[in-house]
């Protein structure tokens, strides 16, 4: 029995939040409240995202920021559009040049993982496209929070003081300048304290009024290439003057009478798809919740095992999805699962860093958007006097010639950002995701599990405990997880343990549309999450 929206069959941490104008559901609320207040300029959902993501590099630096990458599926006029604007390697970087500089793998820090910054061109784009107001209007809240202060949420701090204590280690001075920029007093800010990015607001204003030019051509792209050629980086003003976002057709599957709609690759939005695929096989909510448990890390470790066999840059080489996604190979995978263990032959379960966002409108727009630093602040490192934290997507490159995902370049590398979207009998429910990098194919999987064979609302969905494959046997349960079932996947072969880490299982966001055109929203429990509602 899916989601009945007048039904309270489970405990919840937090209420529904329901309204009919606009919403905005997102992971701090100063973020989620200058996306509303687009809609009441009488903006659409579209305006109600870019300010949003705009504001969260403002106010939720630890996660995402100028300097990082965006995907978007957006319902706009009664059809679905998916954007992938995820930048590519430097032309002057390849696997044989870090070899030669004696890396053995793609390391984590520094210039060898930036890839081309893609997320101004999303909101560039994504304006000109589907919205309502001035681009550079989308920018406003954001700059005055930069200029004038904001106060840091708890967890944003405690993400904070985590990347300030990673990033001491680093050595050179080229990592100086992320401590200039995000702890000048020496040690990161608490939680409630007010801070000030000025540097972040000047880069704001100058790619608002440019509509995103002057950082891919303008003043600074110079400013990214000097740094770059002088700490030894191998991003250039060509790489980003040729970069321009990419309009896709999201992929989907049938599941139980719901279209679950991810982006394609180099998006792993496909690792959902498959597992719901295999899933399809099962009558998951006649099922006690230990065996439903362990058929859904069953086949999320399946398709994870797929997706790293074939999820690259599609335009190197061509990816049969339709072969993938087919009820033939469905059945092949399901008959891989039984009582026990299936050990996949994978070794990629990696970080996160990512924030998420969905909006809607009364005008039947909805947007299921996502950006990321990927590891915390990403790179470490920080274009002086900008603001402009590159991100360290490429991180996910491999220097091996049989990957799928060598290091080219050119190249998108594999990507772990996935925005998600739900319709019924081809009309829209909504957008709905979960951050954090590899748990978030795994977070999809149970929110959707969650609501349609369970019969969950969208809170209930999300507060629900959740479970974390780590790799080979290992799974990771929240400390409020049943006991029972941890016994009973523990007798299955599954290595489990009970994890205090909160932040690694996903932050999550889901905005349902009923019948009636009401909107339902939900937002996770995890983090400040906030809705902001008309």
């Amino acid at each position: 029995m899916p989601f009945d929206p007048l039904s309270y069959r489970y405990p919840s941490r937090r209420a529904l939040v329901y309204g009919f104008r606009g919403m905005v559901a997102t992971t701090v609320p100063l973020a989620a409240w200058a996306g509303l207040e687009m809609i009441r300029r009488g903006g659409n959902a579209i305006d109600a995202a870019i300010a949003t993501a705009i504001c969260l590099t403002v106010v939720e630096p630890t996660s995402n920021g100028i300097g990082g990458d965006a995907f978007a599926i957006i319902y706009h006029d009664g059809k679905l559009f998916g954007l992938n604007s995820s930048g590519p390697a430097p032309q002057l970087i390849s696997a044989e040049r870090l070899k030669e500089m004696g890396f053995e793998k793609m390391p984590k820090y520094g210039f060898p993982p930036v890839t081309v910054p893609g997320a101004p061109a999303a909101w560039a784009y994504l304006s000109k496209r589907f919205g309502k107001l001035p681009f550079k209007e989308l920018f406003e809240p954001a700059i005055a929070y930069a200029e004038e202060g904001f106060p840091v949420s708890p967890t944003v701090a405690s993400s904070w003081k985590k990347a300030y204590e990673t990033y001491k280690s680093l050595s050179g001075e080229e990592f100086s300048f992320w401590f200039k920029t995000f702890c000048p007093q020496g040690k990161a800010p608490e939680a409630g304290e007010v801070v000030k990015l000025k540097d972040h607001a000047r880069t704001l204003k100058a790619i608002a009024l440019s509509e995103g030019r002057d950082f891919y051509e303008g003043e600074i792209a110079e400013r990214i290439e000097a740094f770059s050629k002088r700490f030894g980086g191998f991003l250039r003003k060509e790489d980003l003057s040729a970069f321009a976002p990419e309009e896709v057709t999201p992929l989907k599957v049938n599941y139980r009478g719901y279209d679950v709609f991810e982006l394609p690759p180099n998006s792993h939005g496909i690792v959902v798809l498959i597992a719901l695929g295999i899933l399809s096989g099962f009558d998951l909510g006649s099922m006690k919740l230990e065996e439903a448990t362990h058929l859904q890390i069953e086949s999320i470790k399946i398709a994870f095992e797929e997706a790293f066999r074939i999820v690259s840059d599609p335009r190197f080489k061509e990816i049969p999805l339709e072969e993938v996604l087919s009820e033939e190979s469905f059945n092949k995978k399901r008959s891989l699962i039984g009582e026990g263990v299936y050990v996949p032959k994978v070794d990629k379960v990696k970080e996160f860093g990512t924030v998420y966002l969905a909006t809607a409108d009364s005008y039947g727009n909805m947007v299921s958007f996502i950006q990321s630093n990927f590891t915390g602040f990403g790179s470490g490192l920080v274009v002086p006097e900008t603001g402009i934290a590159l991100h360290n997507r490429g991180y996910s490159f491999s220097l091996n010639p049989s990957d799928p995902n060598f290091l080219m370049p050119g190249k998108r590398p594999y990507h772990t950002i996935i925005p998600g979207f739900l319709m019924k009998n081809g009309k829209p429910i909504g957008p709905f995701g979960v951050m954090g990098a590899f748990m978030q194919p795994q977070g999809h999987l149970q929110l959707l599990c969650g609501l349609i064979d369970r019969g969950l609302n969208p809170q209930e969905a999300l507060d629900a405990p959740r479970w974390q494959w780590r790799g080979e046997r290992k799974v990771h349960l929240e400390k409020s997880f049943p006991k029972d079932v941890k016994e009973a996947l523990l007798k299955r072969g599954h290595e489990v343990q009970w994890s205090e880490d909160v932040d690694s299982f996903g932050r999550g966001q889901m905005i349902w549309k009923l019948e009636n055109g009401a909107l339902v929203g939900a937002t996770e429990p995890r983090a400040d999450g906030y809705i902001a509602v008309l």
